[in-house]
This record gives C-alpha cells, structure tokens and sequence, in this order.
C-alpha cells in the first residue's frame, strides 16, 4: 500500500508539473537559457526535489492557480492574485467569467483601499516594492507580515519559509534581484511553493513564465538575491507572508 501511495504521488506531480508546462501554451520551450546553478522544475532532477520535499504545502494550491504576469512590470500583480485565489478570499466580480467570481489581474485594483497604496497606473510602469507588496495584500483584509532582508539573517529566512511551506492556508511572495542568482536581470516577485531540505532549495514558482520556468534556487542564493538593496524604496528586498488570518 505505501509503495502505491508514492507512486500515485509521484503520478499526480508529474501531471501538475506537466500542467504548468503547457498551461497558456508551451511557455517553457521559449525560456532564456537557465545558468546551471538553479535547476528547473520541469527537468527530471526537478521532479526529483519536489516529490522529495517534506514542505510543499504550497504547491498544490498555487499550481492550480498558476497564472503568467500580463505585463513585464505586473509580476507582484499575478503573484497577489494566485495567493488571494489559493486562499479563497471573496473575490471581485471578473466580467470575462461572469457569473462566477474570481481575482485577475484586471480586477485587483477594484476600490480605494487598494488605489491608496500605489495605483494600477504606477504598478504598470515601475513595479512595485516590497512596502507596496505588503500594503497592497494587507488592503484584501488578509494577515500580512513584511520581512526586508535587512532586519533578518539566513538562517530564519530559511526558517520562517519552511516552516511556512509545512503548513496549509498560508502562502510566501519573495521579491529578489534576478541578476544575484544568473538571470536577466531587475527586480521580481514571484511565489514560494516548496522546500527541499537536502539539498537546502527552495522552489520559485516564476510568474513571467515567457522568460523563466519555475526553479530550484539554493536558499542561500536566493538570501543574496533579497539582500539588495531596491532603489526605488531604499530599502532592501525581502518576503512576505500572507494568511487568511
């Protein structure tokens, strides 16, 4: 019975892993080329850390709400908005599935409370930063807390986002400098969706899916990437973790 378990596990990964390939078209065949320090989820060695992680109680939930930023500066838009979905807030009215509701990046900016953080118009051009990410989720009425690197270590970073990816009904966004892990090349933000304690990765669940797949990146690579310093906040970059309450 255990050996059949693992094999219906590893059957069901391998179908969402070849779910987020083709979902919005074979994404994944144009990618830039990855350098050889992070390793991708649609790979066999890829599979090989998910099924063997001990925290992955993101993925599943994140995965079924995958989507790809709509705009190269959209990228903390799509990650709010797979989040938001994967923890089941009350959602706007989406007119494109009418009559059933659901959060877009469309309709994310839909009242004052968000607006007030920084508007759609803003985000659009220039991004967003950490600060903004926070405020933006705290203003769907979720529980929020904003980690910059600076006032952290490693060693609970690593912590915080695994213990977080151990337990259902609360997600990561991590906003990092691409170039500090060998891709090309600003700032981003993208979902955490899983851990794997041996070889000490994390998984980045890369909403700019015409770019990047999702990736395997070492946890202290991906400390590096966040301990940047984003010149738009003066601030540096850093995580956030999110829950319904």
């Amino acid at each position: 019975m255990k050996i059949e378990r693992i094999q219906t596990i590893t059957i069901s990964i391998k179908t969402l892993i070849l779910g987020l390939s083709i979902a919005g078209g074979s994404v994944f065949a144009q990618t830039l080329t990855l350098p050889q320090n992070l390793i991708p989820l649609n790979s066999a060695e890829g599979e090989i850390l998910l099924i063997g992680s001990q925290a992955r109680k993101d993925y599943l939930p994140l995965s079924i709400h995958f989507v790809t930023q709509k705009n190269q500066a959209y990228c903390g838009v799509a990650s709010m908005v797979m989040v938001l979905n994967a923890l089941g807030i009350p959602a706007p009215e989406a007119p494109e599935y009418s009559p059933f509701n659901m959060f877009t990046q469309d309709n994310f900016f839909n009242n004052e409370k968000t607006t007030n953080v920084v508007s759609a118009d803003v985000v659009s051009k220039k991004g967003m930063t950490l600060d903004q990410l926070g405020g933006l989720m705290e203003s769907k009425d979720v529980k929020v807390k904003v980690y910059h690197a600076a006032d952290t270590n490693l060693s609970e970073f690593r912590q915080l986002i695994a213990d977080n990816l151990k337990q259902p009904g609360n997600f990561v966004l991590v906003n990092y400098l691409r170039k500090a892990i060998g891709q090309e090349t600003g700032g981003h933000i993208s979902p955490i969706a899983a851990y794997n304690k041996q070889t000490d990765r994390f998984l980045i669940l890369d909403v700019s899916r015409y770019k990047y797949p999702p990736v395997w990146v070492k946890a202290e690579e991906l400390w590096q990437a966040i301990a940047t310093v984003d010149s738009d906040g003066g601030k540096t970059r850093g995580f956030v973790l999110v829950s319904r309450d």
